[in-house]
């Protein structure tokens, strides 16, 4: 019954950890759209925006009013003792002893006085004070300043956010398209070992008969272990590259996907000519503005260092109550509290600070400049950055264009080579040749297709084109 009882937990277990398994089925264009909104960067640069934002209203709130409220509570464990001149009273018995009531002093605790005074105690045992307080800012140059820097800092967190969103677009094609390279080249490799098993075996036989030499069998065998140890490499590598892609997307590293586009297919989608010619405008790439906010954020901050020199005024109310008890009776009804109430203005005006006010304004200045000459050199950088993404782009599709005619000529070199060889015409040194061509144009014309999605995500991105 036991056991009975195991299984049943044990097929329950199963089936819903099998109930658990996600699979996604993705094209390109749909694994895009997955990461920009699952993807882990773009999910920081998400909460960056919203922390952004947040702190624009945490700055602007300095400037609204302000309540606090606090409580005090005090309770003298052993109350101060104050000693009054005795010559301000008369230095009769009764006179002292008026005093001592009139003070709260007992006379079996009063205690010892140097000559010449009385010692008294103020105030009661316990005290609770209970206030109220509404602060206004009326004037603070460096607020109306950060008010103008909080705004700057949402719109470089919001610029960053897009940058994120062009890099993760970037970043997805890359890992979708080894995804695709490690399937096509572990379909090549499958196909080559197996016409190369069966001219192993076919020259094995002839050898045996006699009508070759031993040396051409060997030399297919070496080919045919390497072969096959690529095969092994790349099927392994298969797993990572599907892995990797879910860490571009932000799932779980092991969901299984199911990837619909092909590298035939996306290579022909890829293809566009108009992009080479197209013009670079660098005020709209998000990097220059980027550096335009940068430079702002560094003009704000030499305006902050100047606006110390201005003074600072804020008004305040306040409003509180006061009770005195020698034992705890705050809360009773016939306790007795005291009101207080104050109304002020304070001004804060800065005089002389040994002149370190100037070395800051200076050290903003020269941030300042520096902002300026790192705006120039990031326009220059990015327009030498789009000619070699358009240049890199057009040998892309020149090498594929190469890449696909040199495969067809490498595949009939190596059938000719073969029908020869086993006609005796040729070497199998003549043989290997012809099958290390074919095996090298075959990862090329692959690897060819691959720069083509890749180096157009590259483009892309140096041209600042917006996301579909």
């Amino acid at each position: 019954m036991k056991n009975l009882i195991y299984l049943l937990c044990f097929s329950l277990f199963a089936f819903s950890a099998k109930g658990q398994e996600k699979t996604i089925t993705l094209s390109l264009e749909e694994a895009i759209n997955f990461a920009l909104e699952n993807s882990y960067n773009a999910k920081v640069a998400k909460n960056d925006s919203r922390s952004a934002k947040e702190k624009v209203w945490e700055t602007t709130a300095i400037g609204l009013p302000q309540i606090n409220a606090k409580v005090d509570y005090q309770n003298f464990l052993k109350q101060p003792v104050s000693l009054l001149p005795a010559a301000a009273f008369d230095n009769t018995s009764s006179t002292v002893e008026t005093v001592e009531d009139f003070f709260g002093l007992q006379p079996n605790r009063q205690p010892t006085a140097p000559d010449g005074f009385i010692p008294v105690v103020f105030g009661t045992q316990q005290n609770l004070n209970a206030s109220v307080t509404l602060t206004q800012l009326l004037f603070d140059g460096s607020y109306l300043v950060g008010l103008q820097a909080s705004k700057t800092f949402l719109k470089i967190s919001k610029q960053a956010e897009e940058k994120t969103e062009l890099i993760t677009r970037e970043a997805v094609v890359n890992a979708y398209g080894n995804v695709l390279i490690t399937q096509n080249s572990i379909s090549i490799l499958k196909s080559n070992v197996n016409i190369l098993e069966k001219n192993y075996n076919d020259a094995k036989k002839i050898y045996e008969n006699g009508l070759n030499e031993e040396e051409d069998v060997e030399q297919l065998e070496i080919t045919l272990g390497n072969l096959k140890n690529q095969l092994n490499s790349v099927q392994r590598m298969e797993e990572i590259a599907y892995q990797m892609l879910n860490l571009a997307l932000g799932s779980p590293i092991n969901t299984k996907l199911i990837l619909t586009d092909t590298l035939d297919g996306l290579t022909t989608e890829n293809i566009r000519l108009d992009l080479i010619s197209e013009t670079f405008n660098v005020n709209n790439h998000i990097d220059f503005r980027i550096a335009e906010n940068n430079r702002e954020g560094n003009r704000l901050n030499m305006k902050l260092e100047k606006s110390k020199y201005l003074p600072s005024l804020s008004a305040f109310v306040n409003y509180g109550s006061q009770a005195f008890s020698d034992s705890f009776t705050f809360f009773d009804s016939n306790q007795r509290w005291f009101q207080s109430s104050l109304l002020g203005v304070s001004l804060n005006v800065p005089i002389f600070s040994s002149f370190s006010r100037k070395a800051k304004v200076a050290q903003a200045t020269i941030d300042l400049e520096t902002a300026d000459l790192r705006l120039e050199e990031t326009k220059q950088r990015l327009d030498l950055l789009a000619k070699k993404a358009q240049n890199d782009y057009q040998f892309s599709i020149e090498n594929y264009q190469t890449a696909k005619k040199n495969v067809g000529l490498a595949e009939r070199i190596e059938k000719k080579q073969r029908i020869k060889f086993f006609e005796g015409l040729s070497s199998s040194f003549d043989l290997l040749q012809a099958q290390n061509q074919l095996y090298s144009q075959q990862q090329n014309y692959i690897q060819s297709m691959l720069d083509v999605i890749s180096k157009k995500a590259a483009l892309e991105n140096a041209l600042n084109l917006p996301i579909k």
